[in-house]
């Protein structure tokens, strides 16, 4: 097995060990341990019948080494700490990867229903476990992302949040949000994540707010698989979407611009690969990302199975030539999840 064979098989299985940051099922696609697999970012699922184990530093599949490294990440301090109204910070933000502090400003999504939501998100089930509040303010915020960068070296944000009825779809209150944590830490890069917004003068605003970079998220370009997957997003057009993304592209430039592509919804392989071409050469970064069924969502109440590793392994080898060609890298990116890199696999191609 390659290297990238490996790495693709160790995040579609998992492995035996607790990692002391993780994810646990919220928005977005995936719920995991973090940690550094070969000095690189990697979100690795907790299995514990999965054949991967760690053994003093090293990855070993049952019981041979792998060739691979396992670096922990270490809790952070500014878990321990609350804002001044009272509440912890670990309830406002979380760690991702070694140096990401994420955040979902408003944890909750007017396409939760369960006729409307996306089948692998799980916004709202945090939030019913007591796990997170339901609105972060600016000032709670502005304090959670002074103390994590002053006390644990976080060097970027990420600034995410459910969807509302307001014709921004939540962007205002991203502004907002990113205002007053740029007046407390000037220096820290932050990428914010929404739907298209209905008026795509809001972009201009979140940048002026002193955002780096943004992503707005598809997940499939296949309108097939967005009705089944995405039933509620899926009624927001494509046509909408590529003018957002060109209108972002024009306002923090290229390769400041993201969008998850999720492997393992039932796309066809070569279209996935052609859509994330498009992108590209759009200056949008097509974020590869492999679908992981977690805890509390849909997918998961319907067994619905992660994709054959084989399949992710060559998109991701793909995906990432053509951005090698074109001179794009996630790591180029200020901030975001493309910047962190952890949850896919393009990092270890080069891209």
């Amino acid at each position: 097995m390659t290297g990238l064979g490996t790495r693709v098989d160790l995040v579609l299985r998992g492995f035996r060990f607790e990692a002391p940051v993780r994810r646990g099922p919220g928005a977005g696609p995936s719920d995991d341990g973090h940690v550094l697999v070969g000095g690189l970012g990697a979100a690795i699922p907790r299995n514990p019948q999965s054949p991967y184990e760690v053994v003093d530093g090293r990855v070993l599949y049952d019981g041979d080494d792998t060739g691979l490294d396992l670096e922990v990440v270490a809790r952070p301090r500014f878990y321990d700490l609350a804002t001044t109204d009272g509440v912890p910070f670990e309830k406002l933000a979380r760690l991702h990867g070694k140096d990401v502090l994420a955040t979902t400003v408003v944890q909750t999504c007017v396409r939760y229903d369960e006729a409307e939501r996306c089948r692998f998100c799980a916004i709202e089930e945090s939030l019913a476990a007591g796990a997170t509040t339901a609105v972060k303010t600016p000032a709670q915020l502005a304090e959670v992302a002074r103390a994590a960068v002053d006390l644990d070296g976080v060097r970027q944000m990420v600034m995410t949040t459910g969807t509302s009825n307001g014709k921004d779809r939540g962007a205002r209150h991203l502004a907002r949000c990113v205002r007053a944590v740029k007046a407390a830490v000037p220096e820290l890069p932050i990428q914010v994540q929404c739907e298209p917004p209905g008026d795509l003068a809001v972009l201009t605003e979140l940048r002026e707010a002193g955002a780096s970079s943004i992503g707005i998220h598809v997940e499939s370009m296949d309108d097939t698989v967005r009705a089944r997957w995405m039933t509620g997003k899926s009624t927001v057009s494509l046509d909408e979407y590529r003018a957002a993304w060109r209108e972002a592209v024009r306002v923090f430039g290229r390769n400041q611009v993201s969008t998850y592509l999720l492997v393992g919804l039932g796309e066809d392989p070569d279209e996935l690969v052609a859509a994330a071409e498009e992108l590209a050469l759009m200056g949008v970064y097509p974020f590869v990302v492999p679908f992981r069924p977690i805890p509390g969502t849909l997918a998961a109440q319907d067994g619905a199975a992660p994709p054959r590793a084989d399949v992710l392994e060559d998109v991701t080898r793909r995906v990432g030539k053509v951005l090698v060609h074109l001179g794009m890298r996630g790591s180029d990116q200020k901030a975001g999840c493309a910047a962190c890199g952890a949850c896919g696999l393009l990092s270890g191609v080069g891209a």
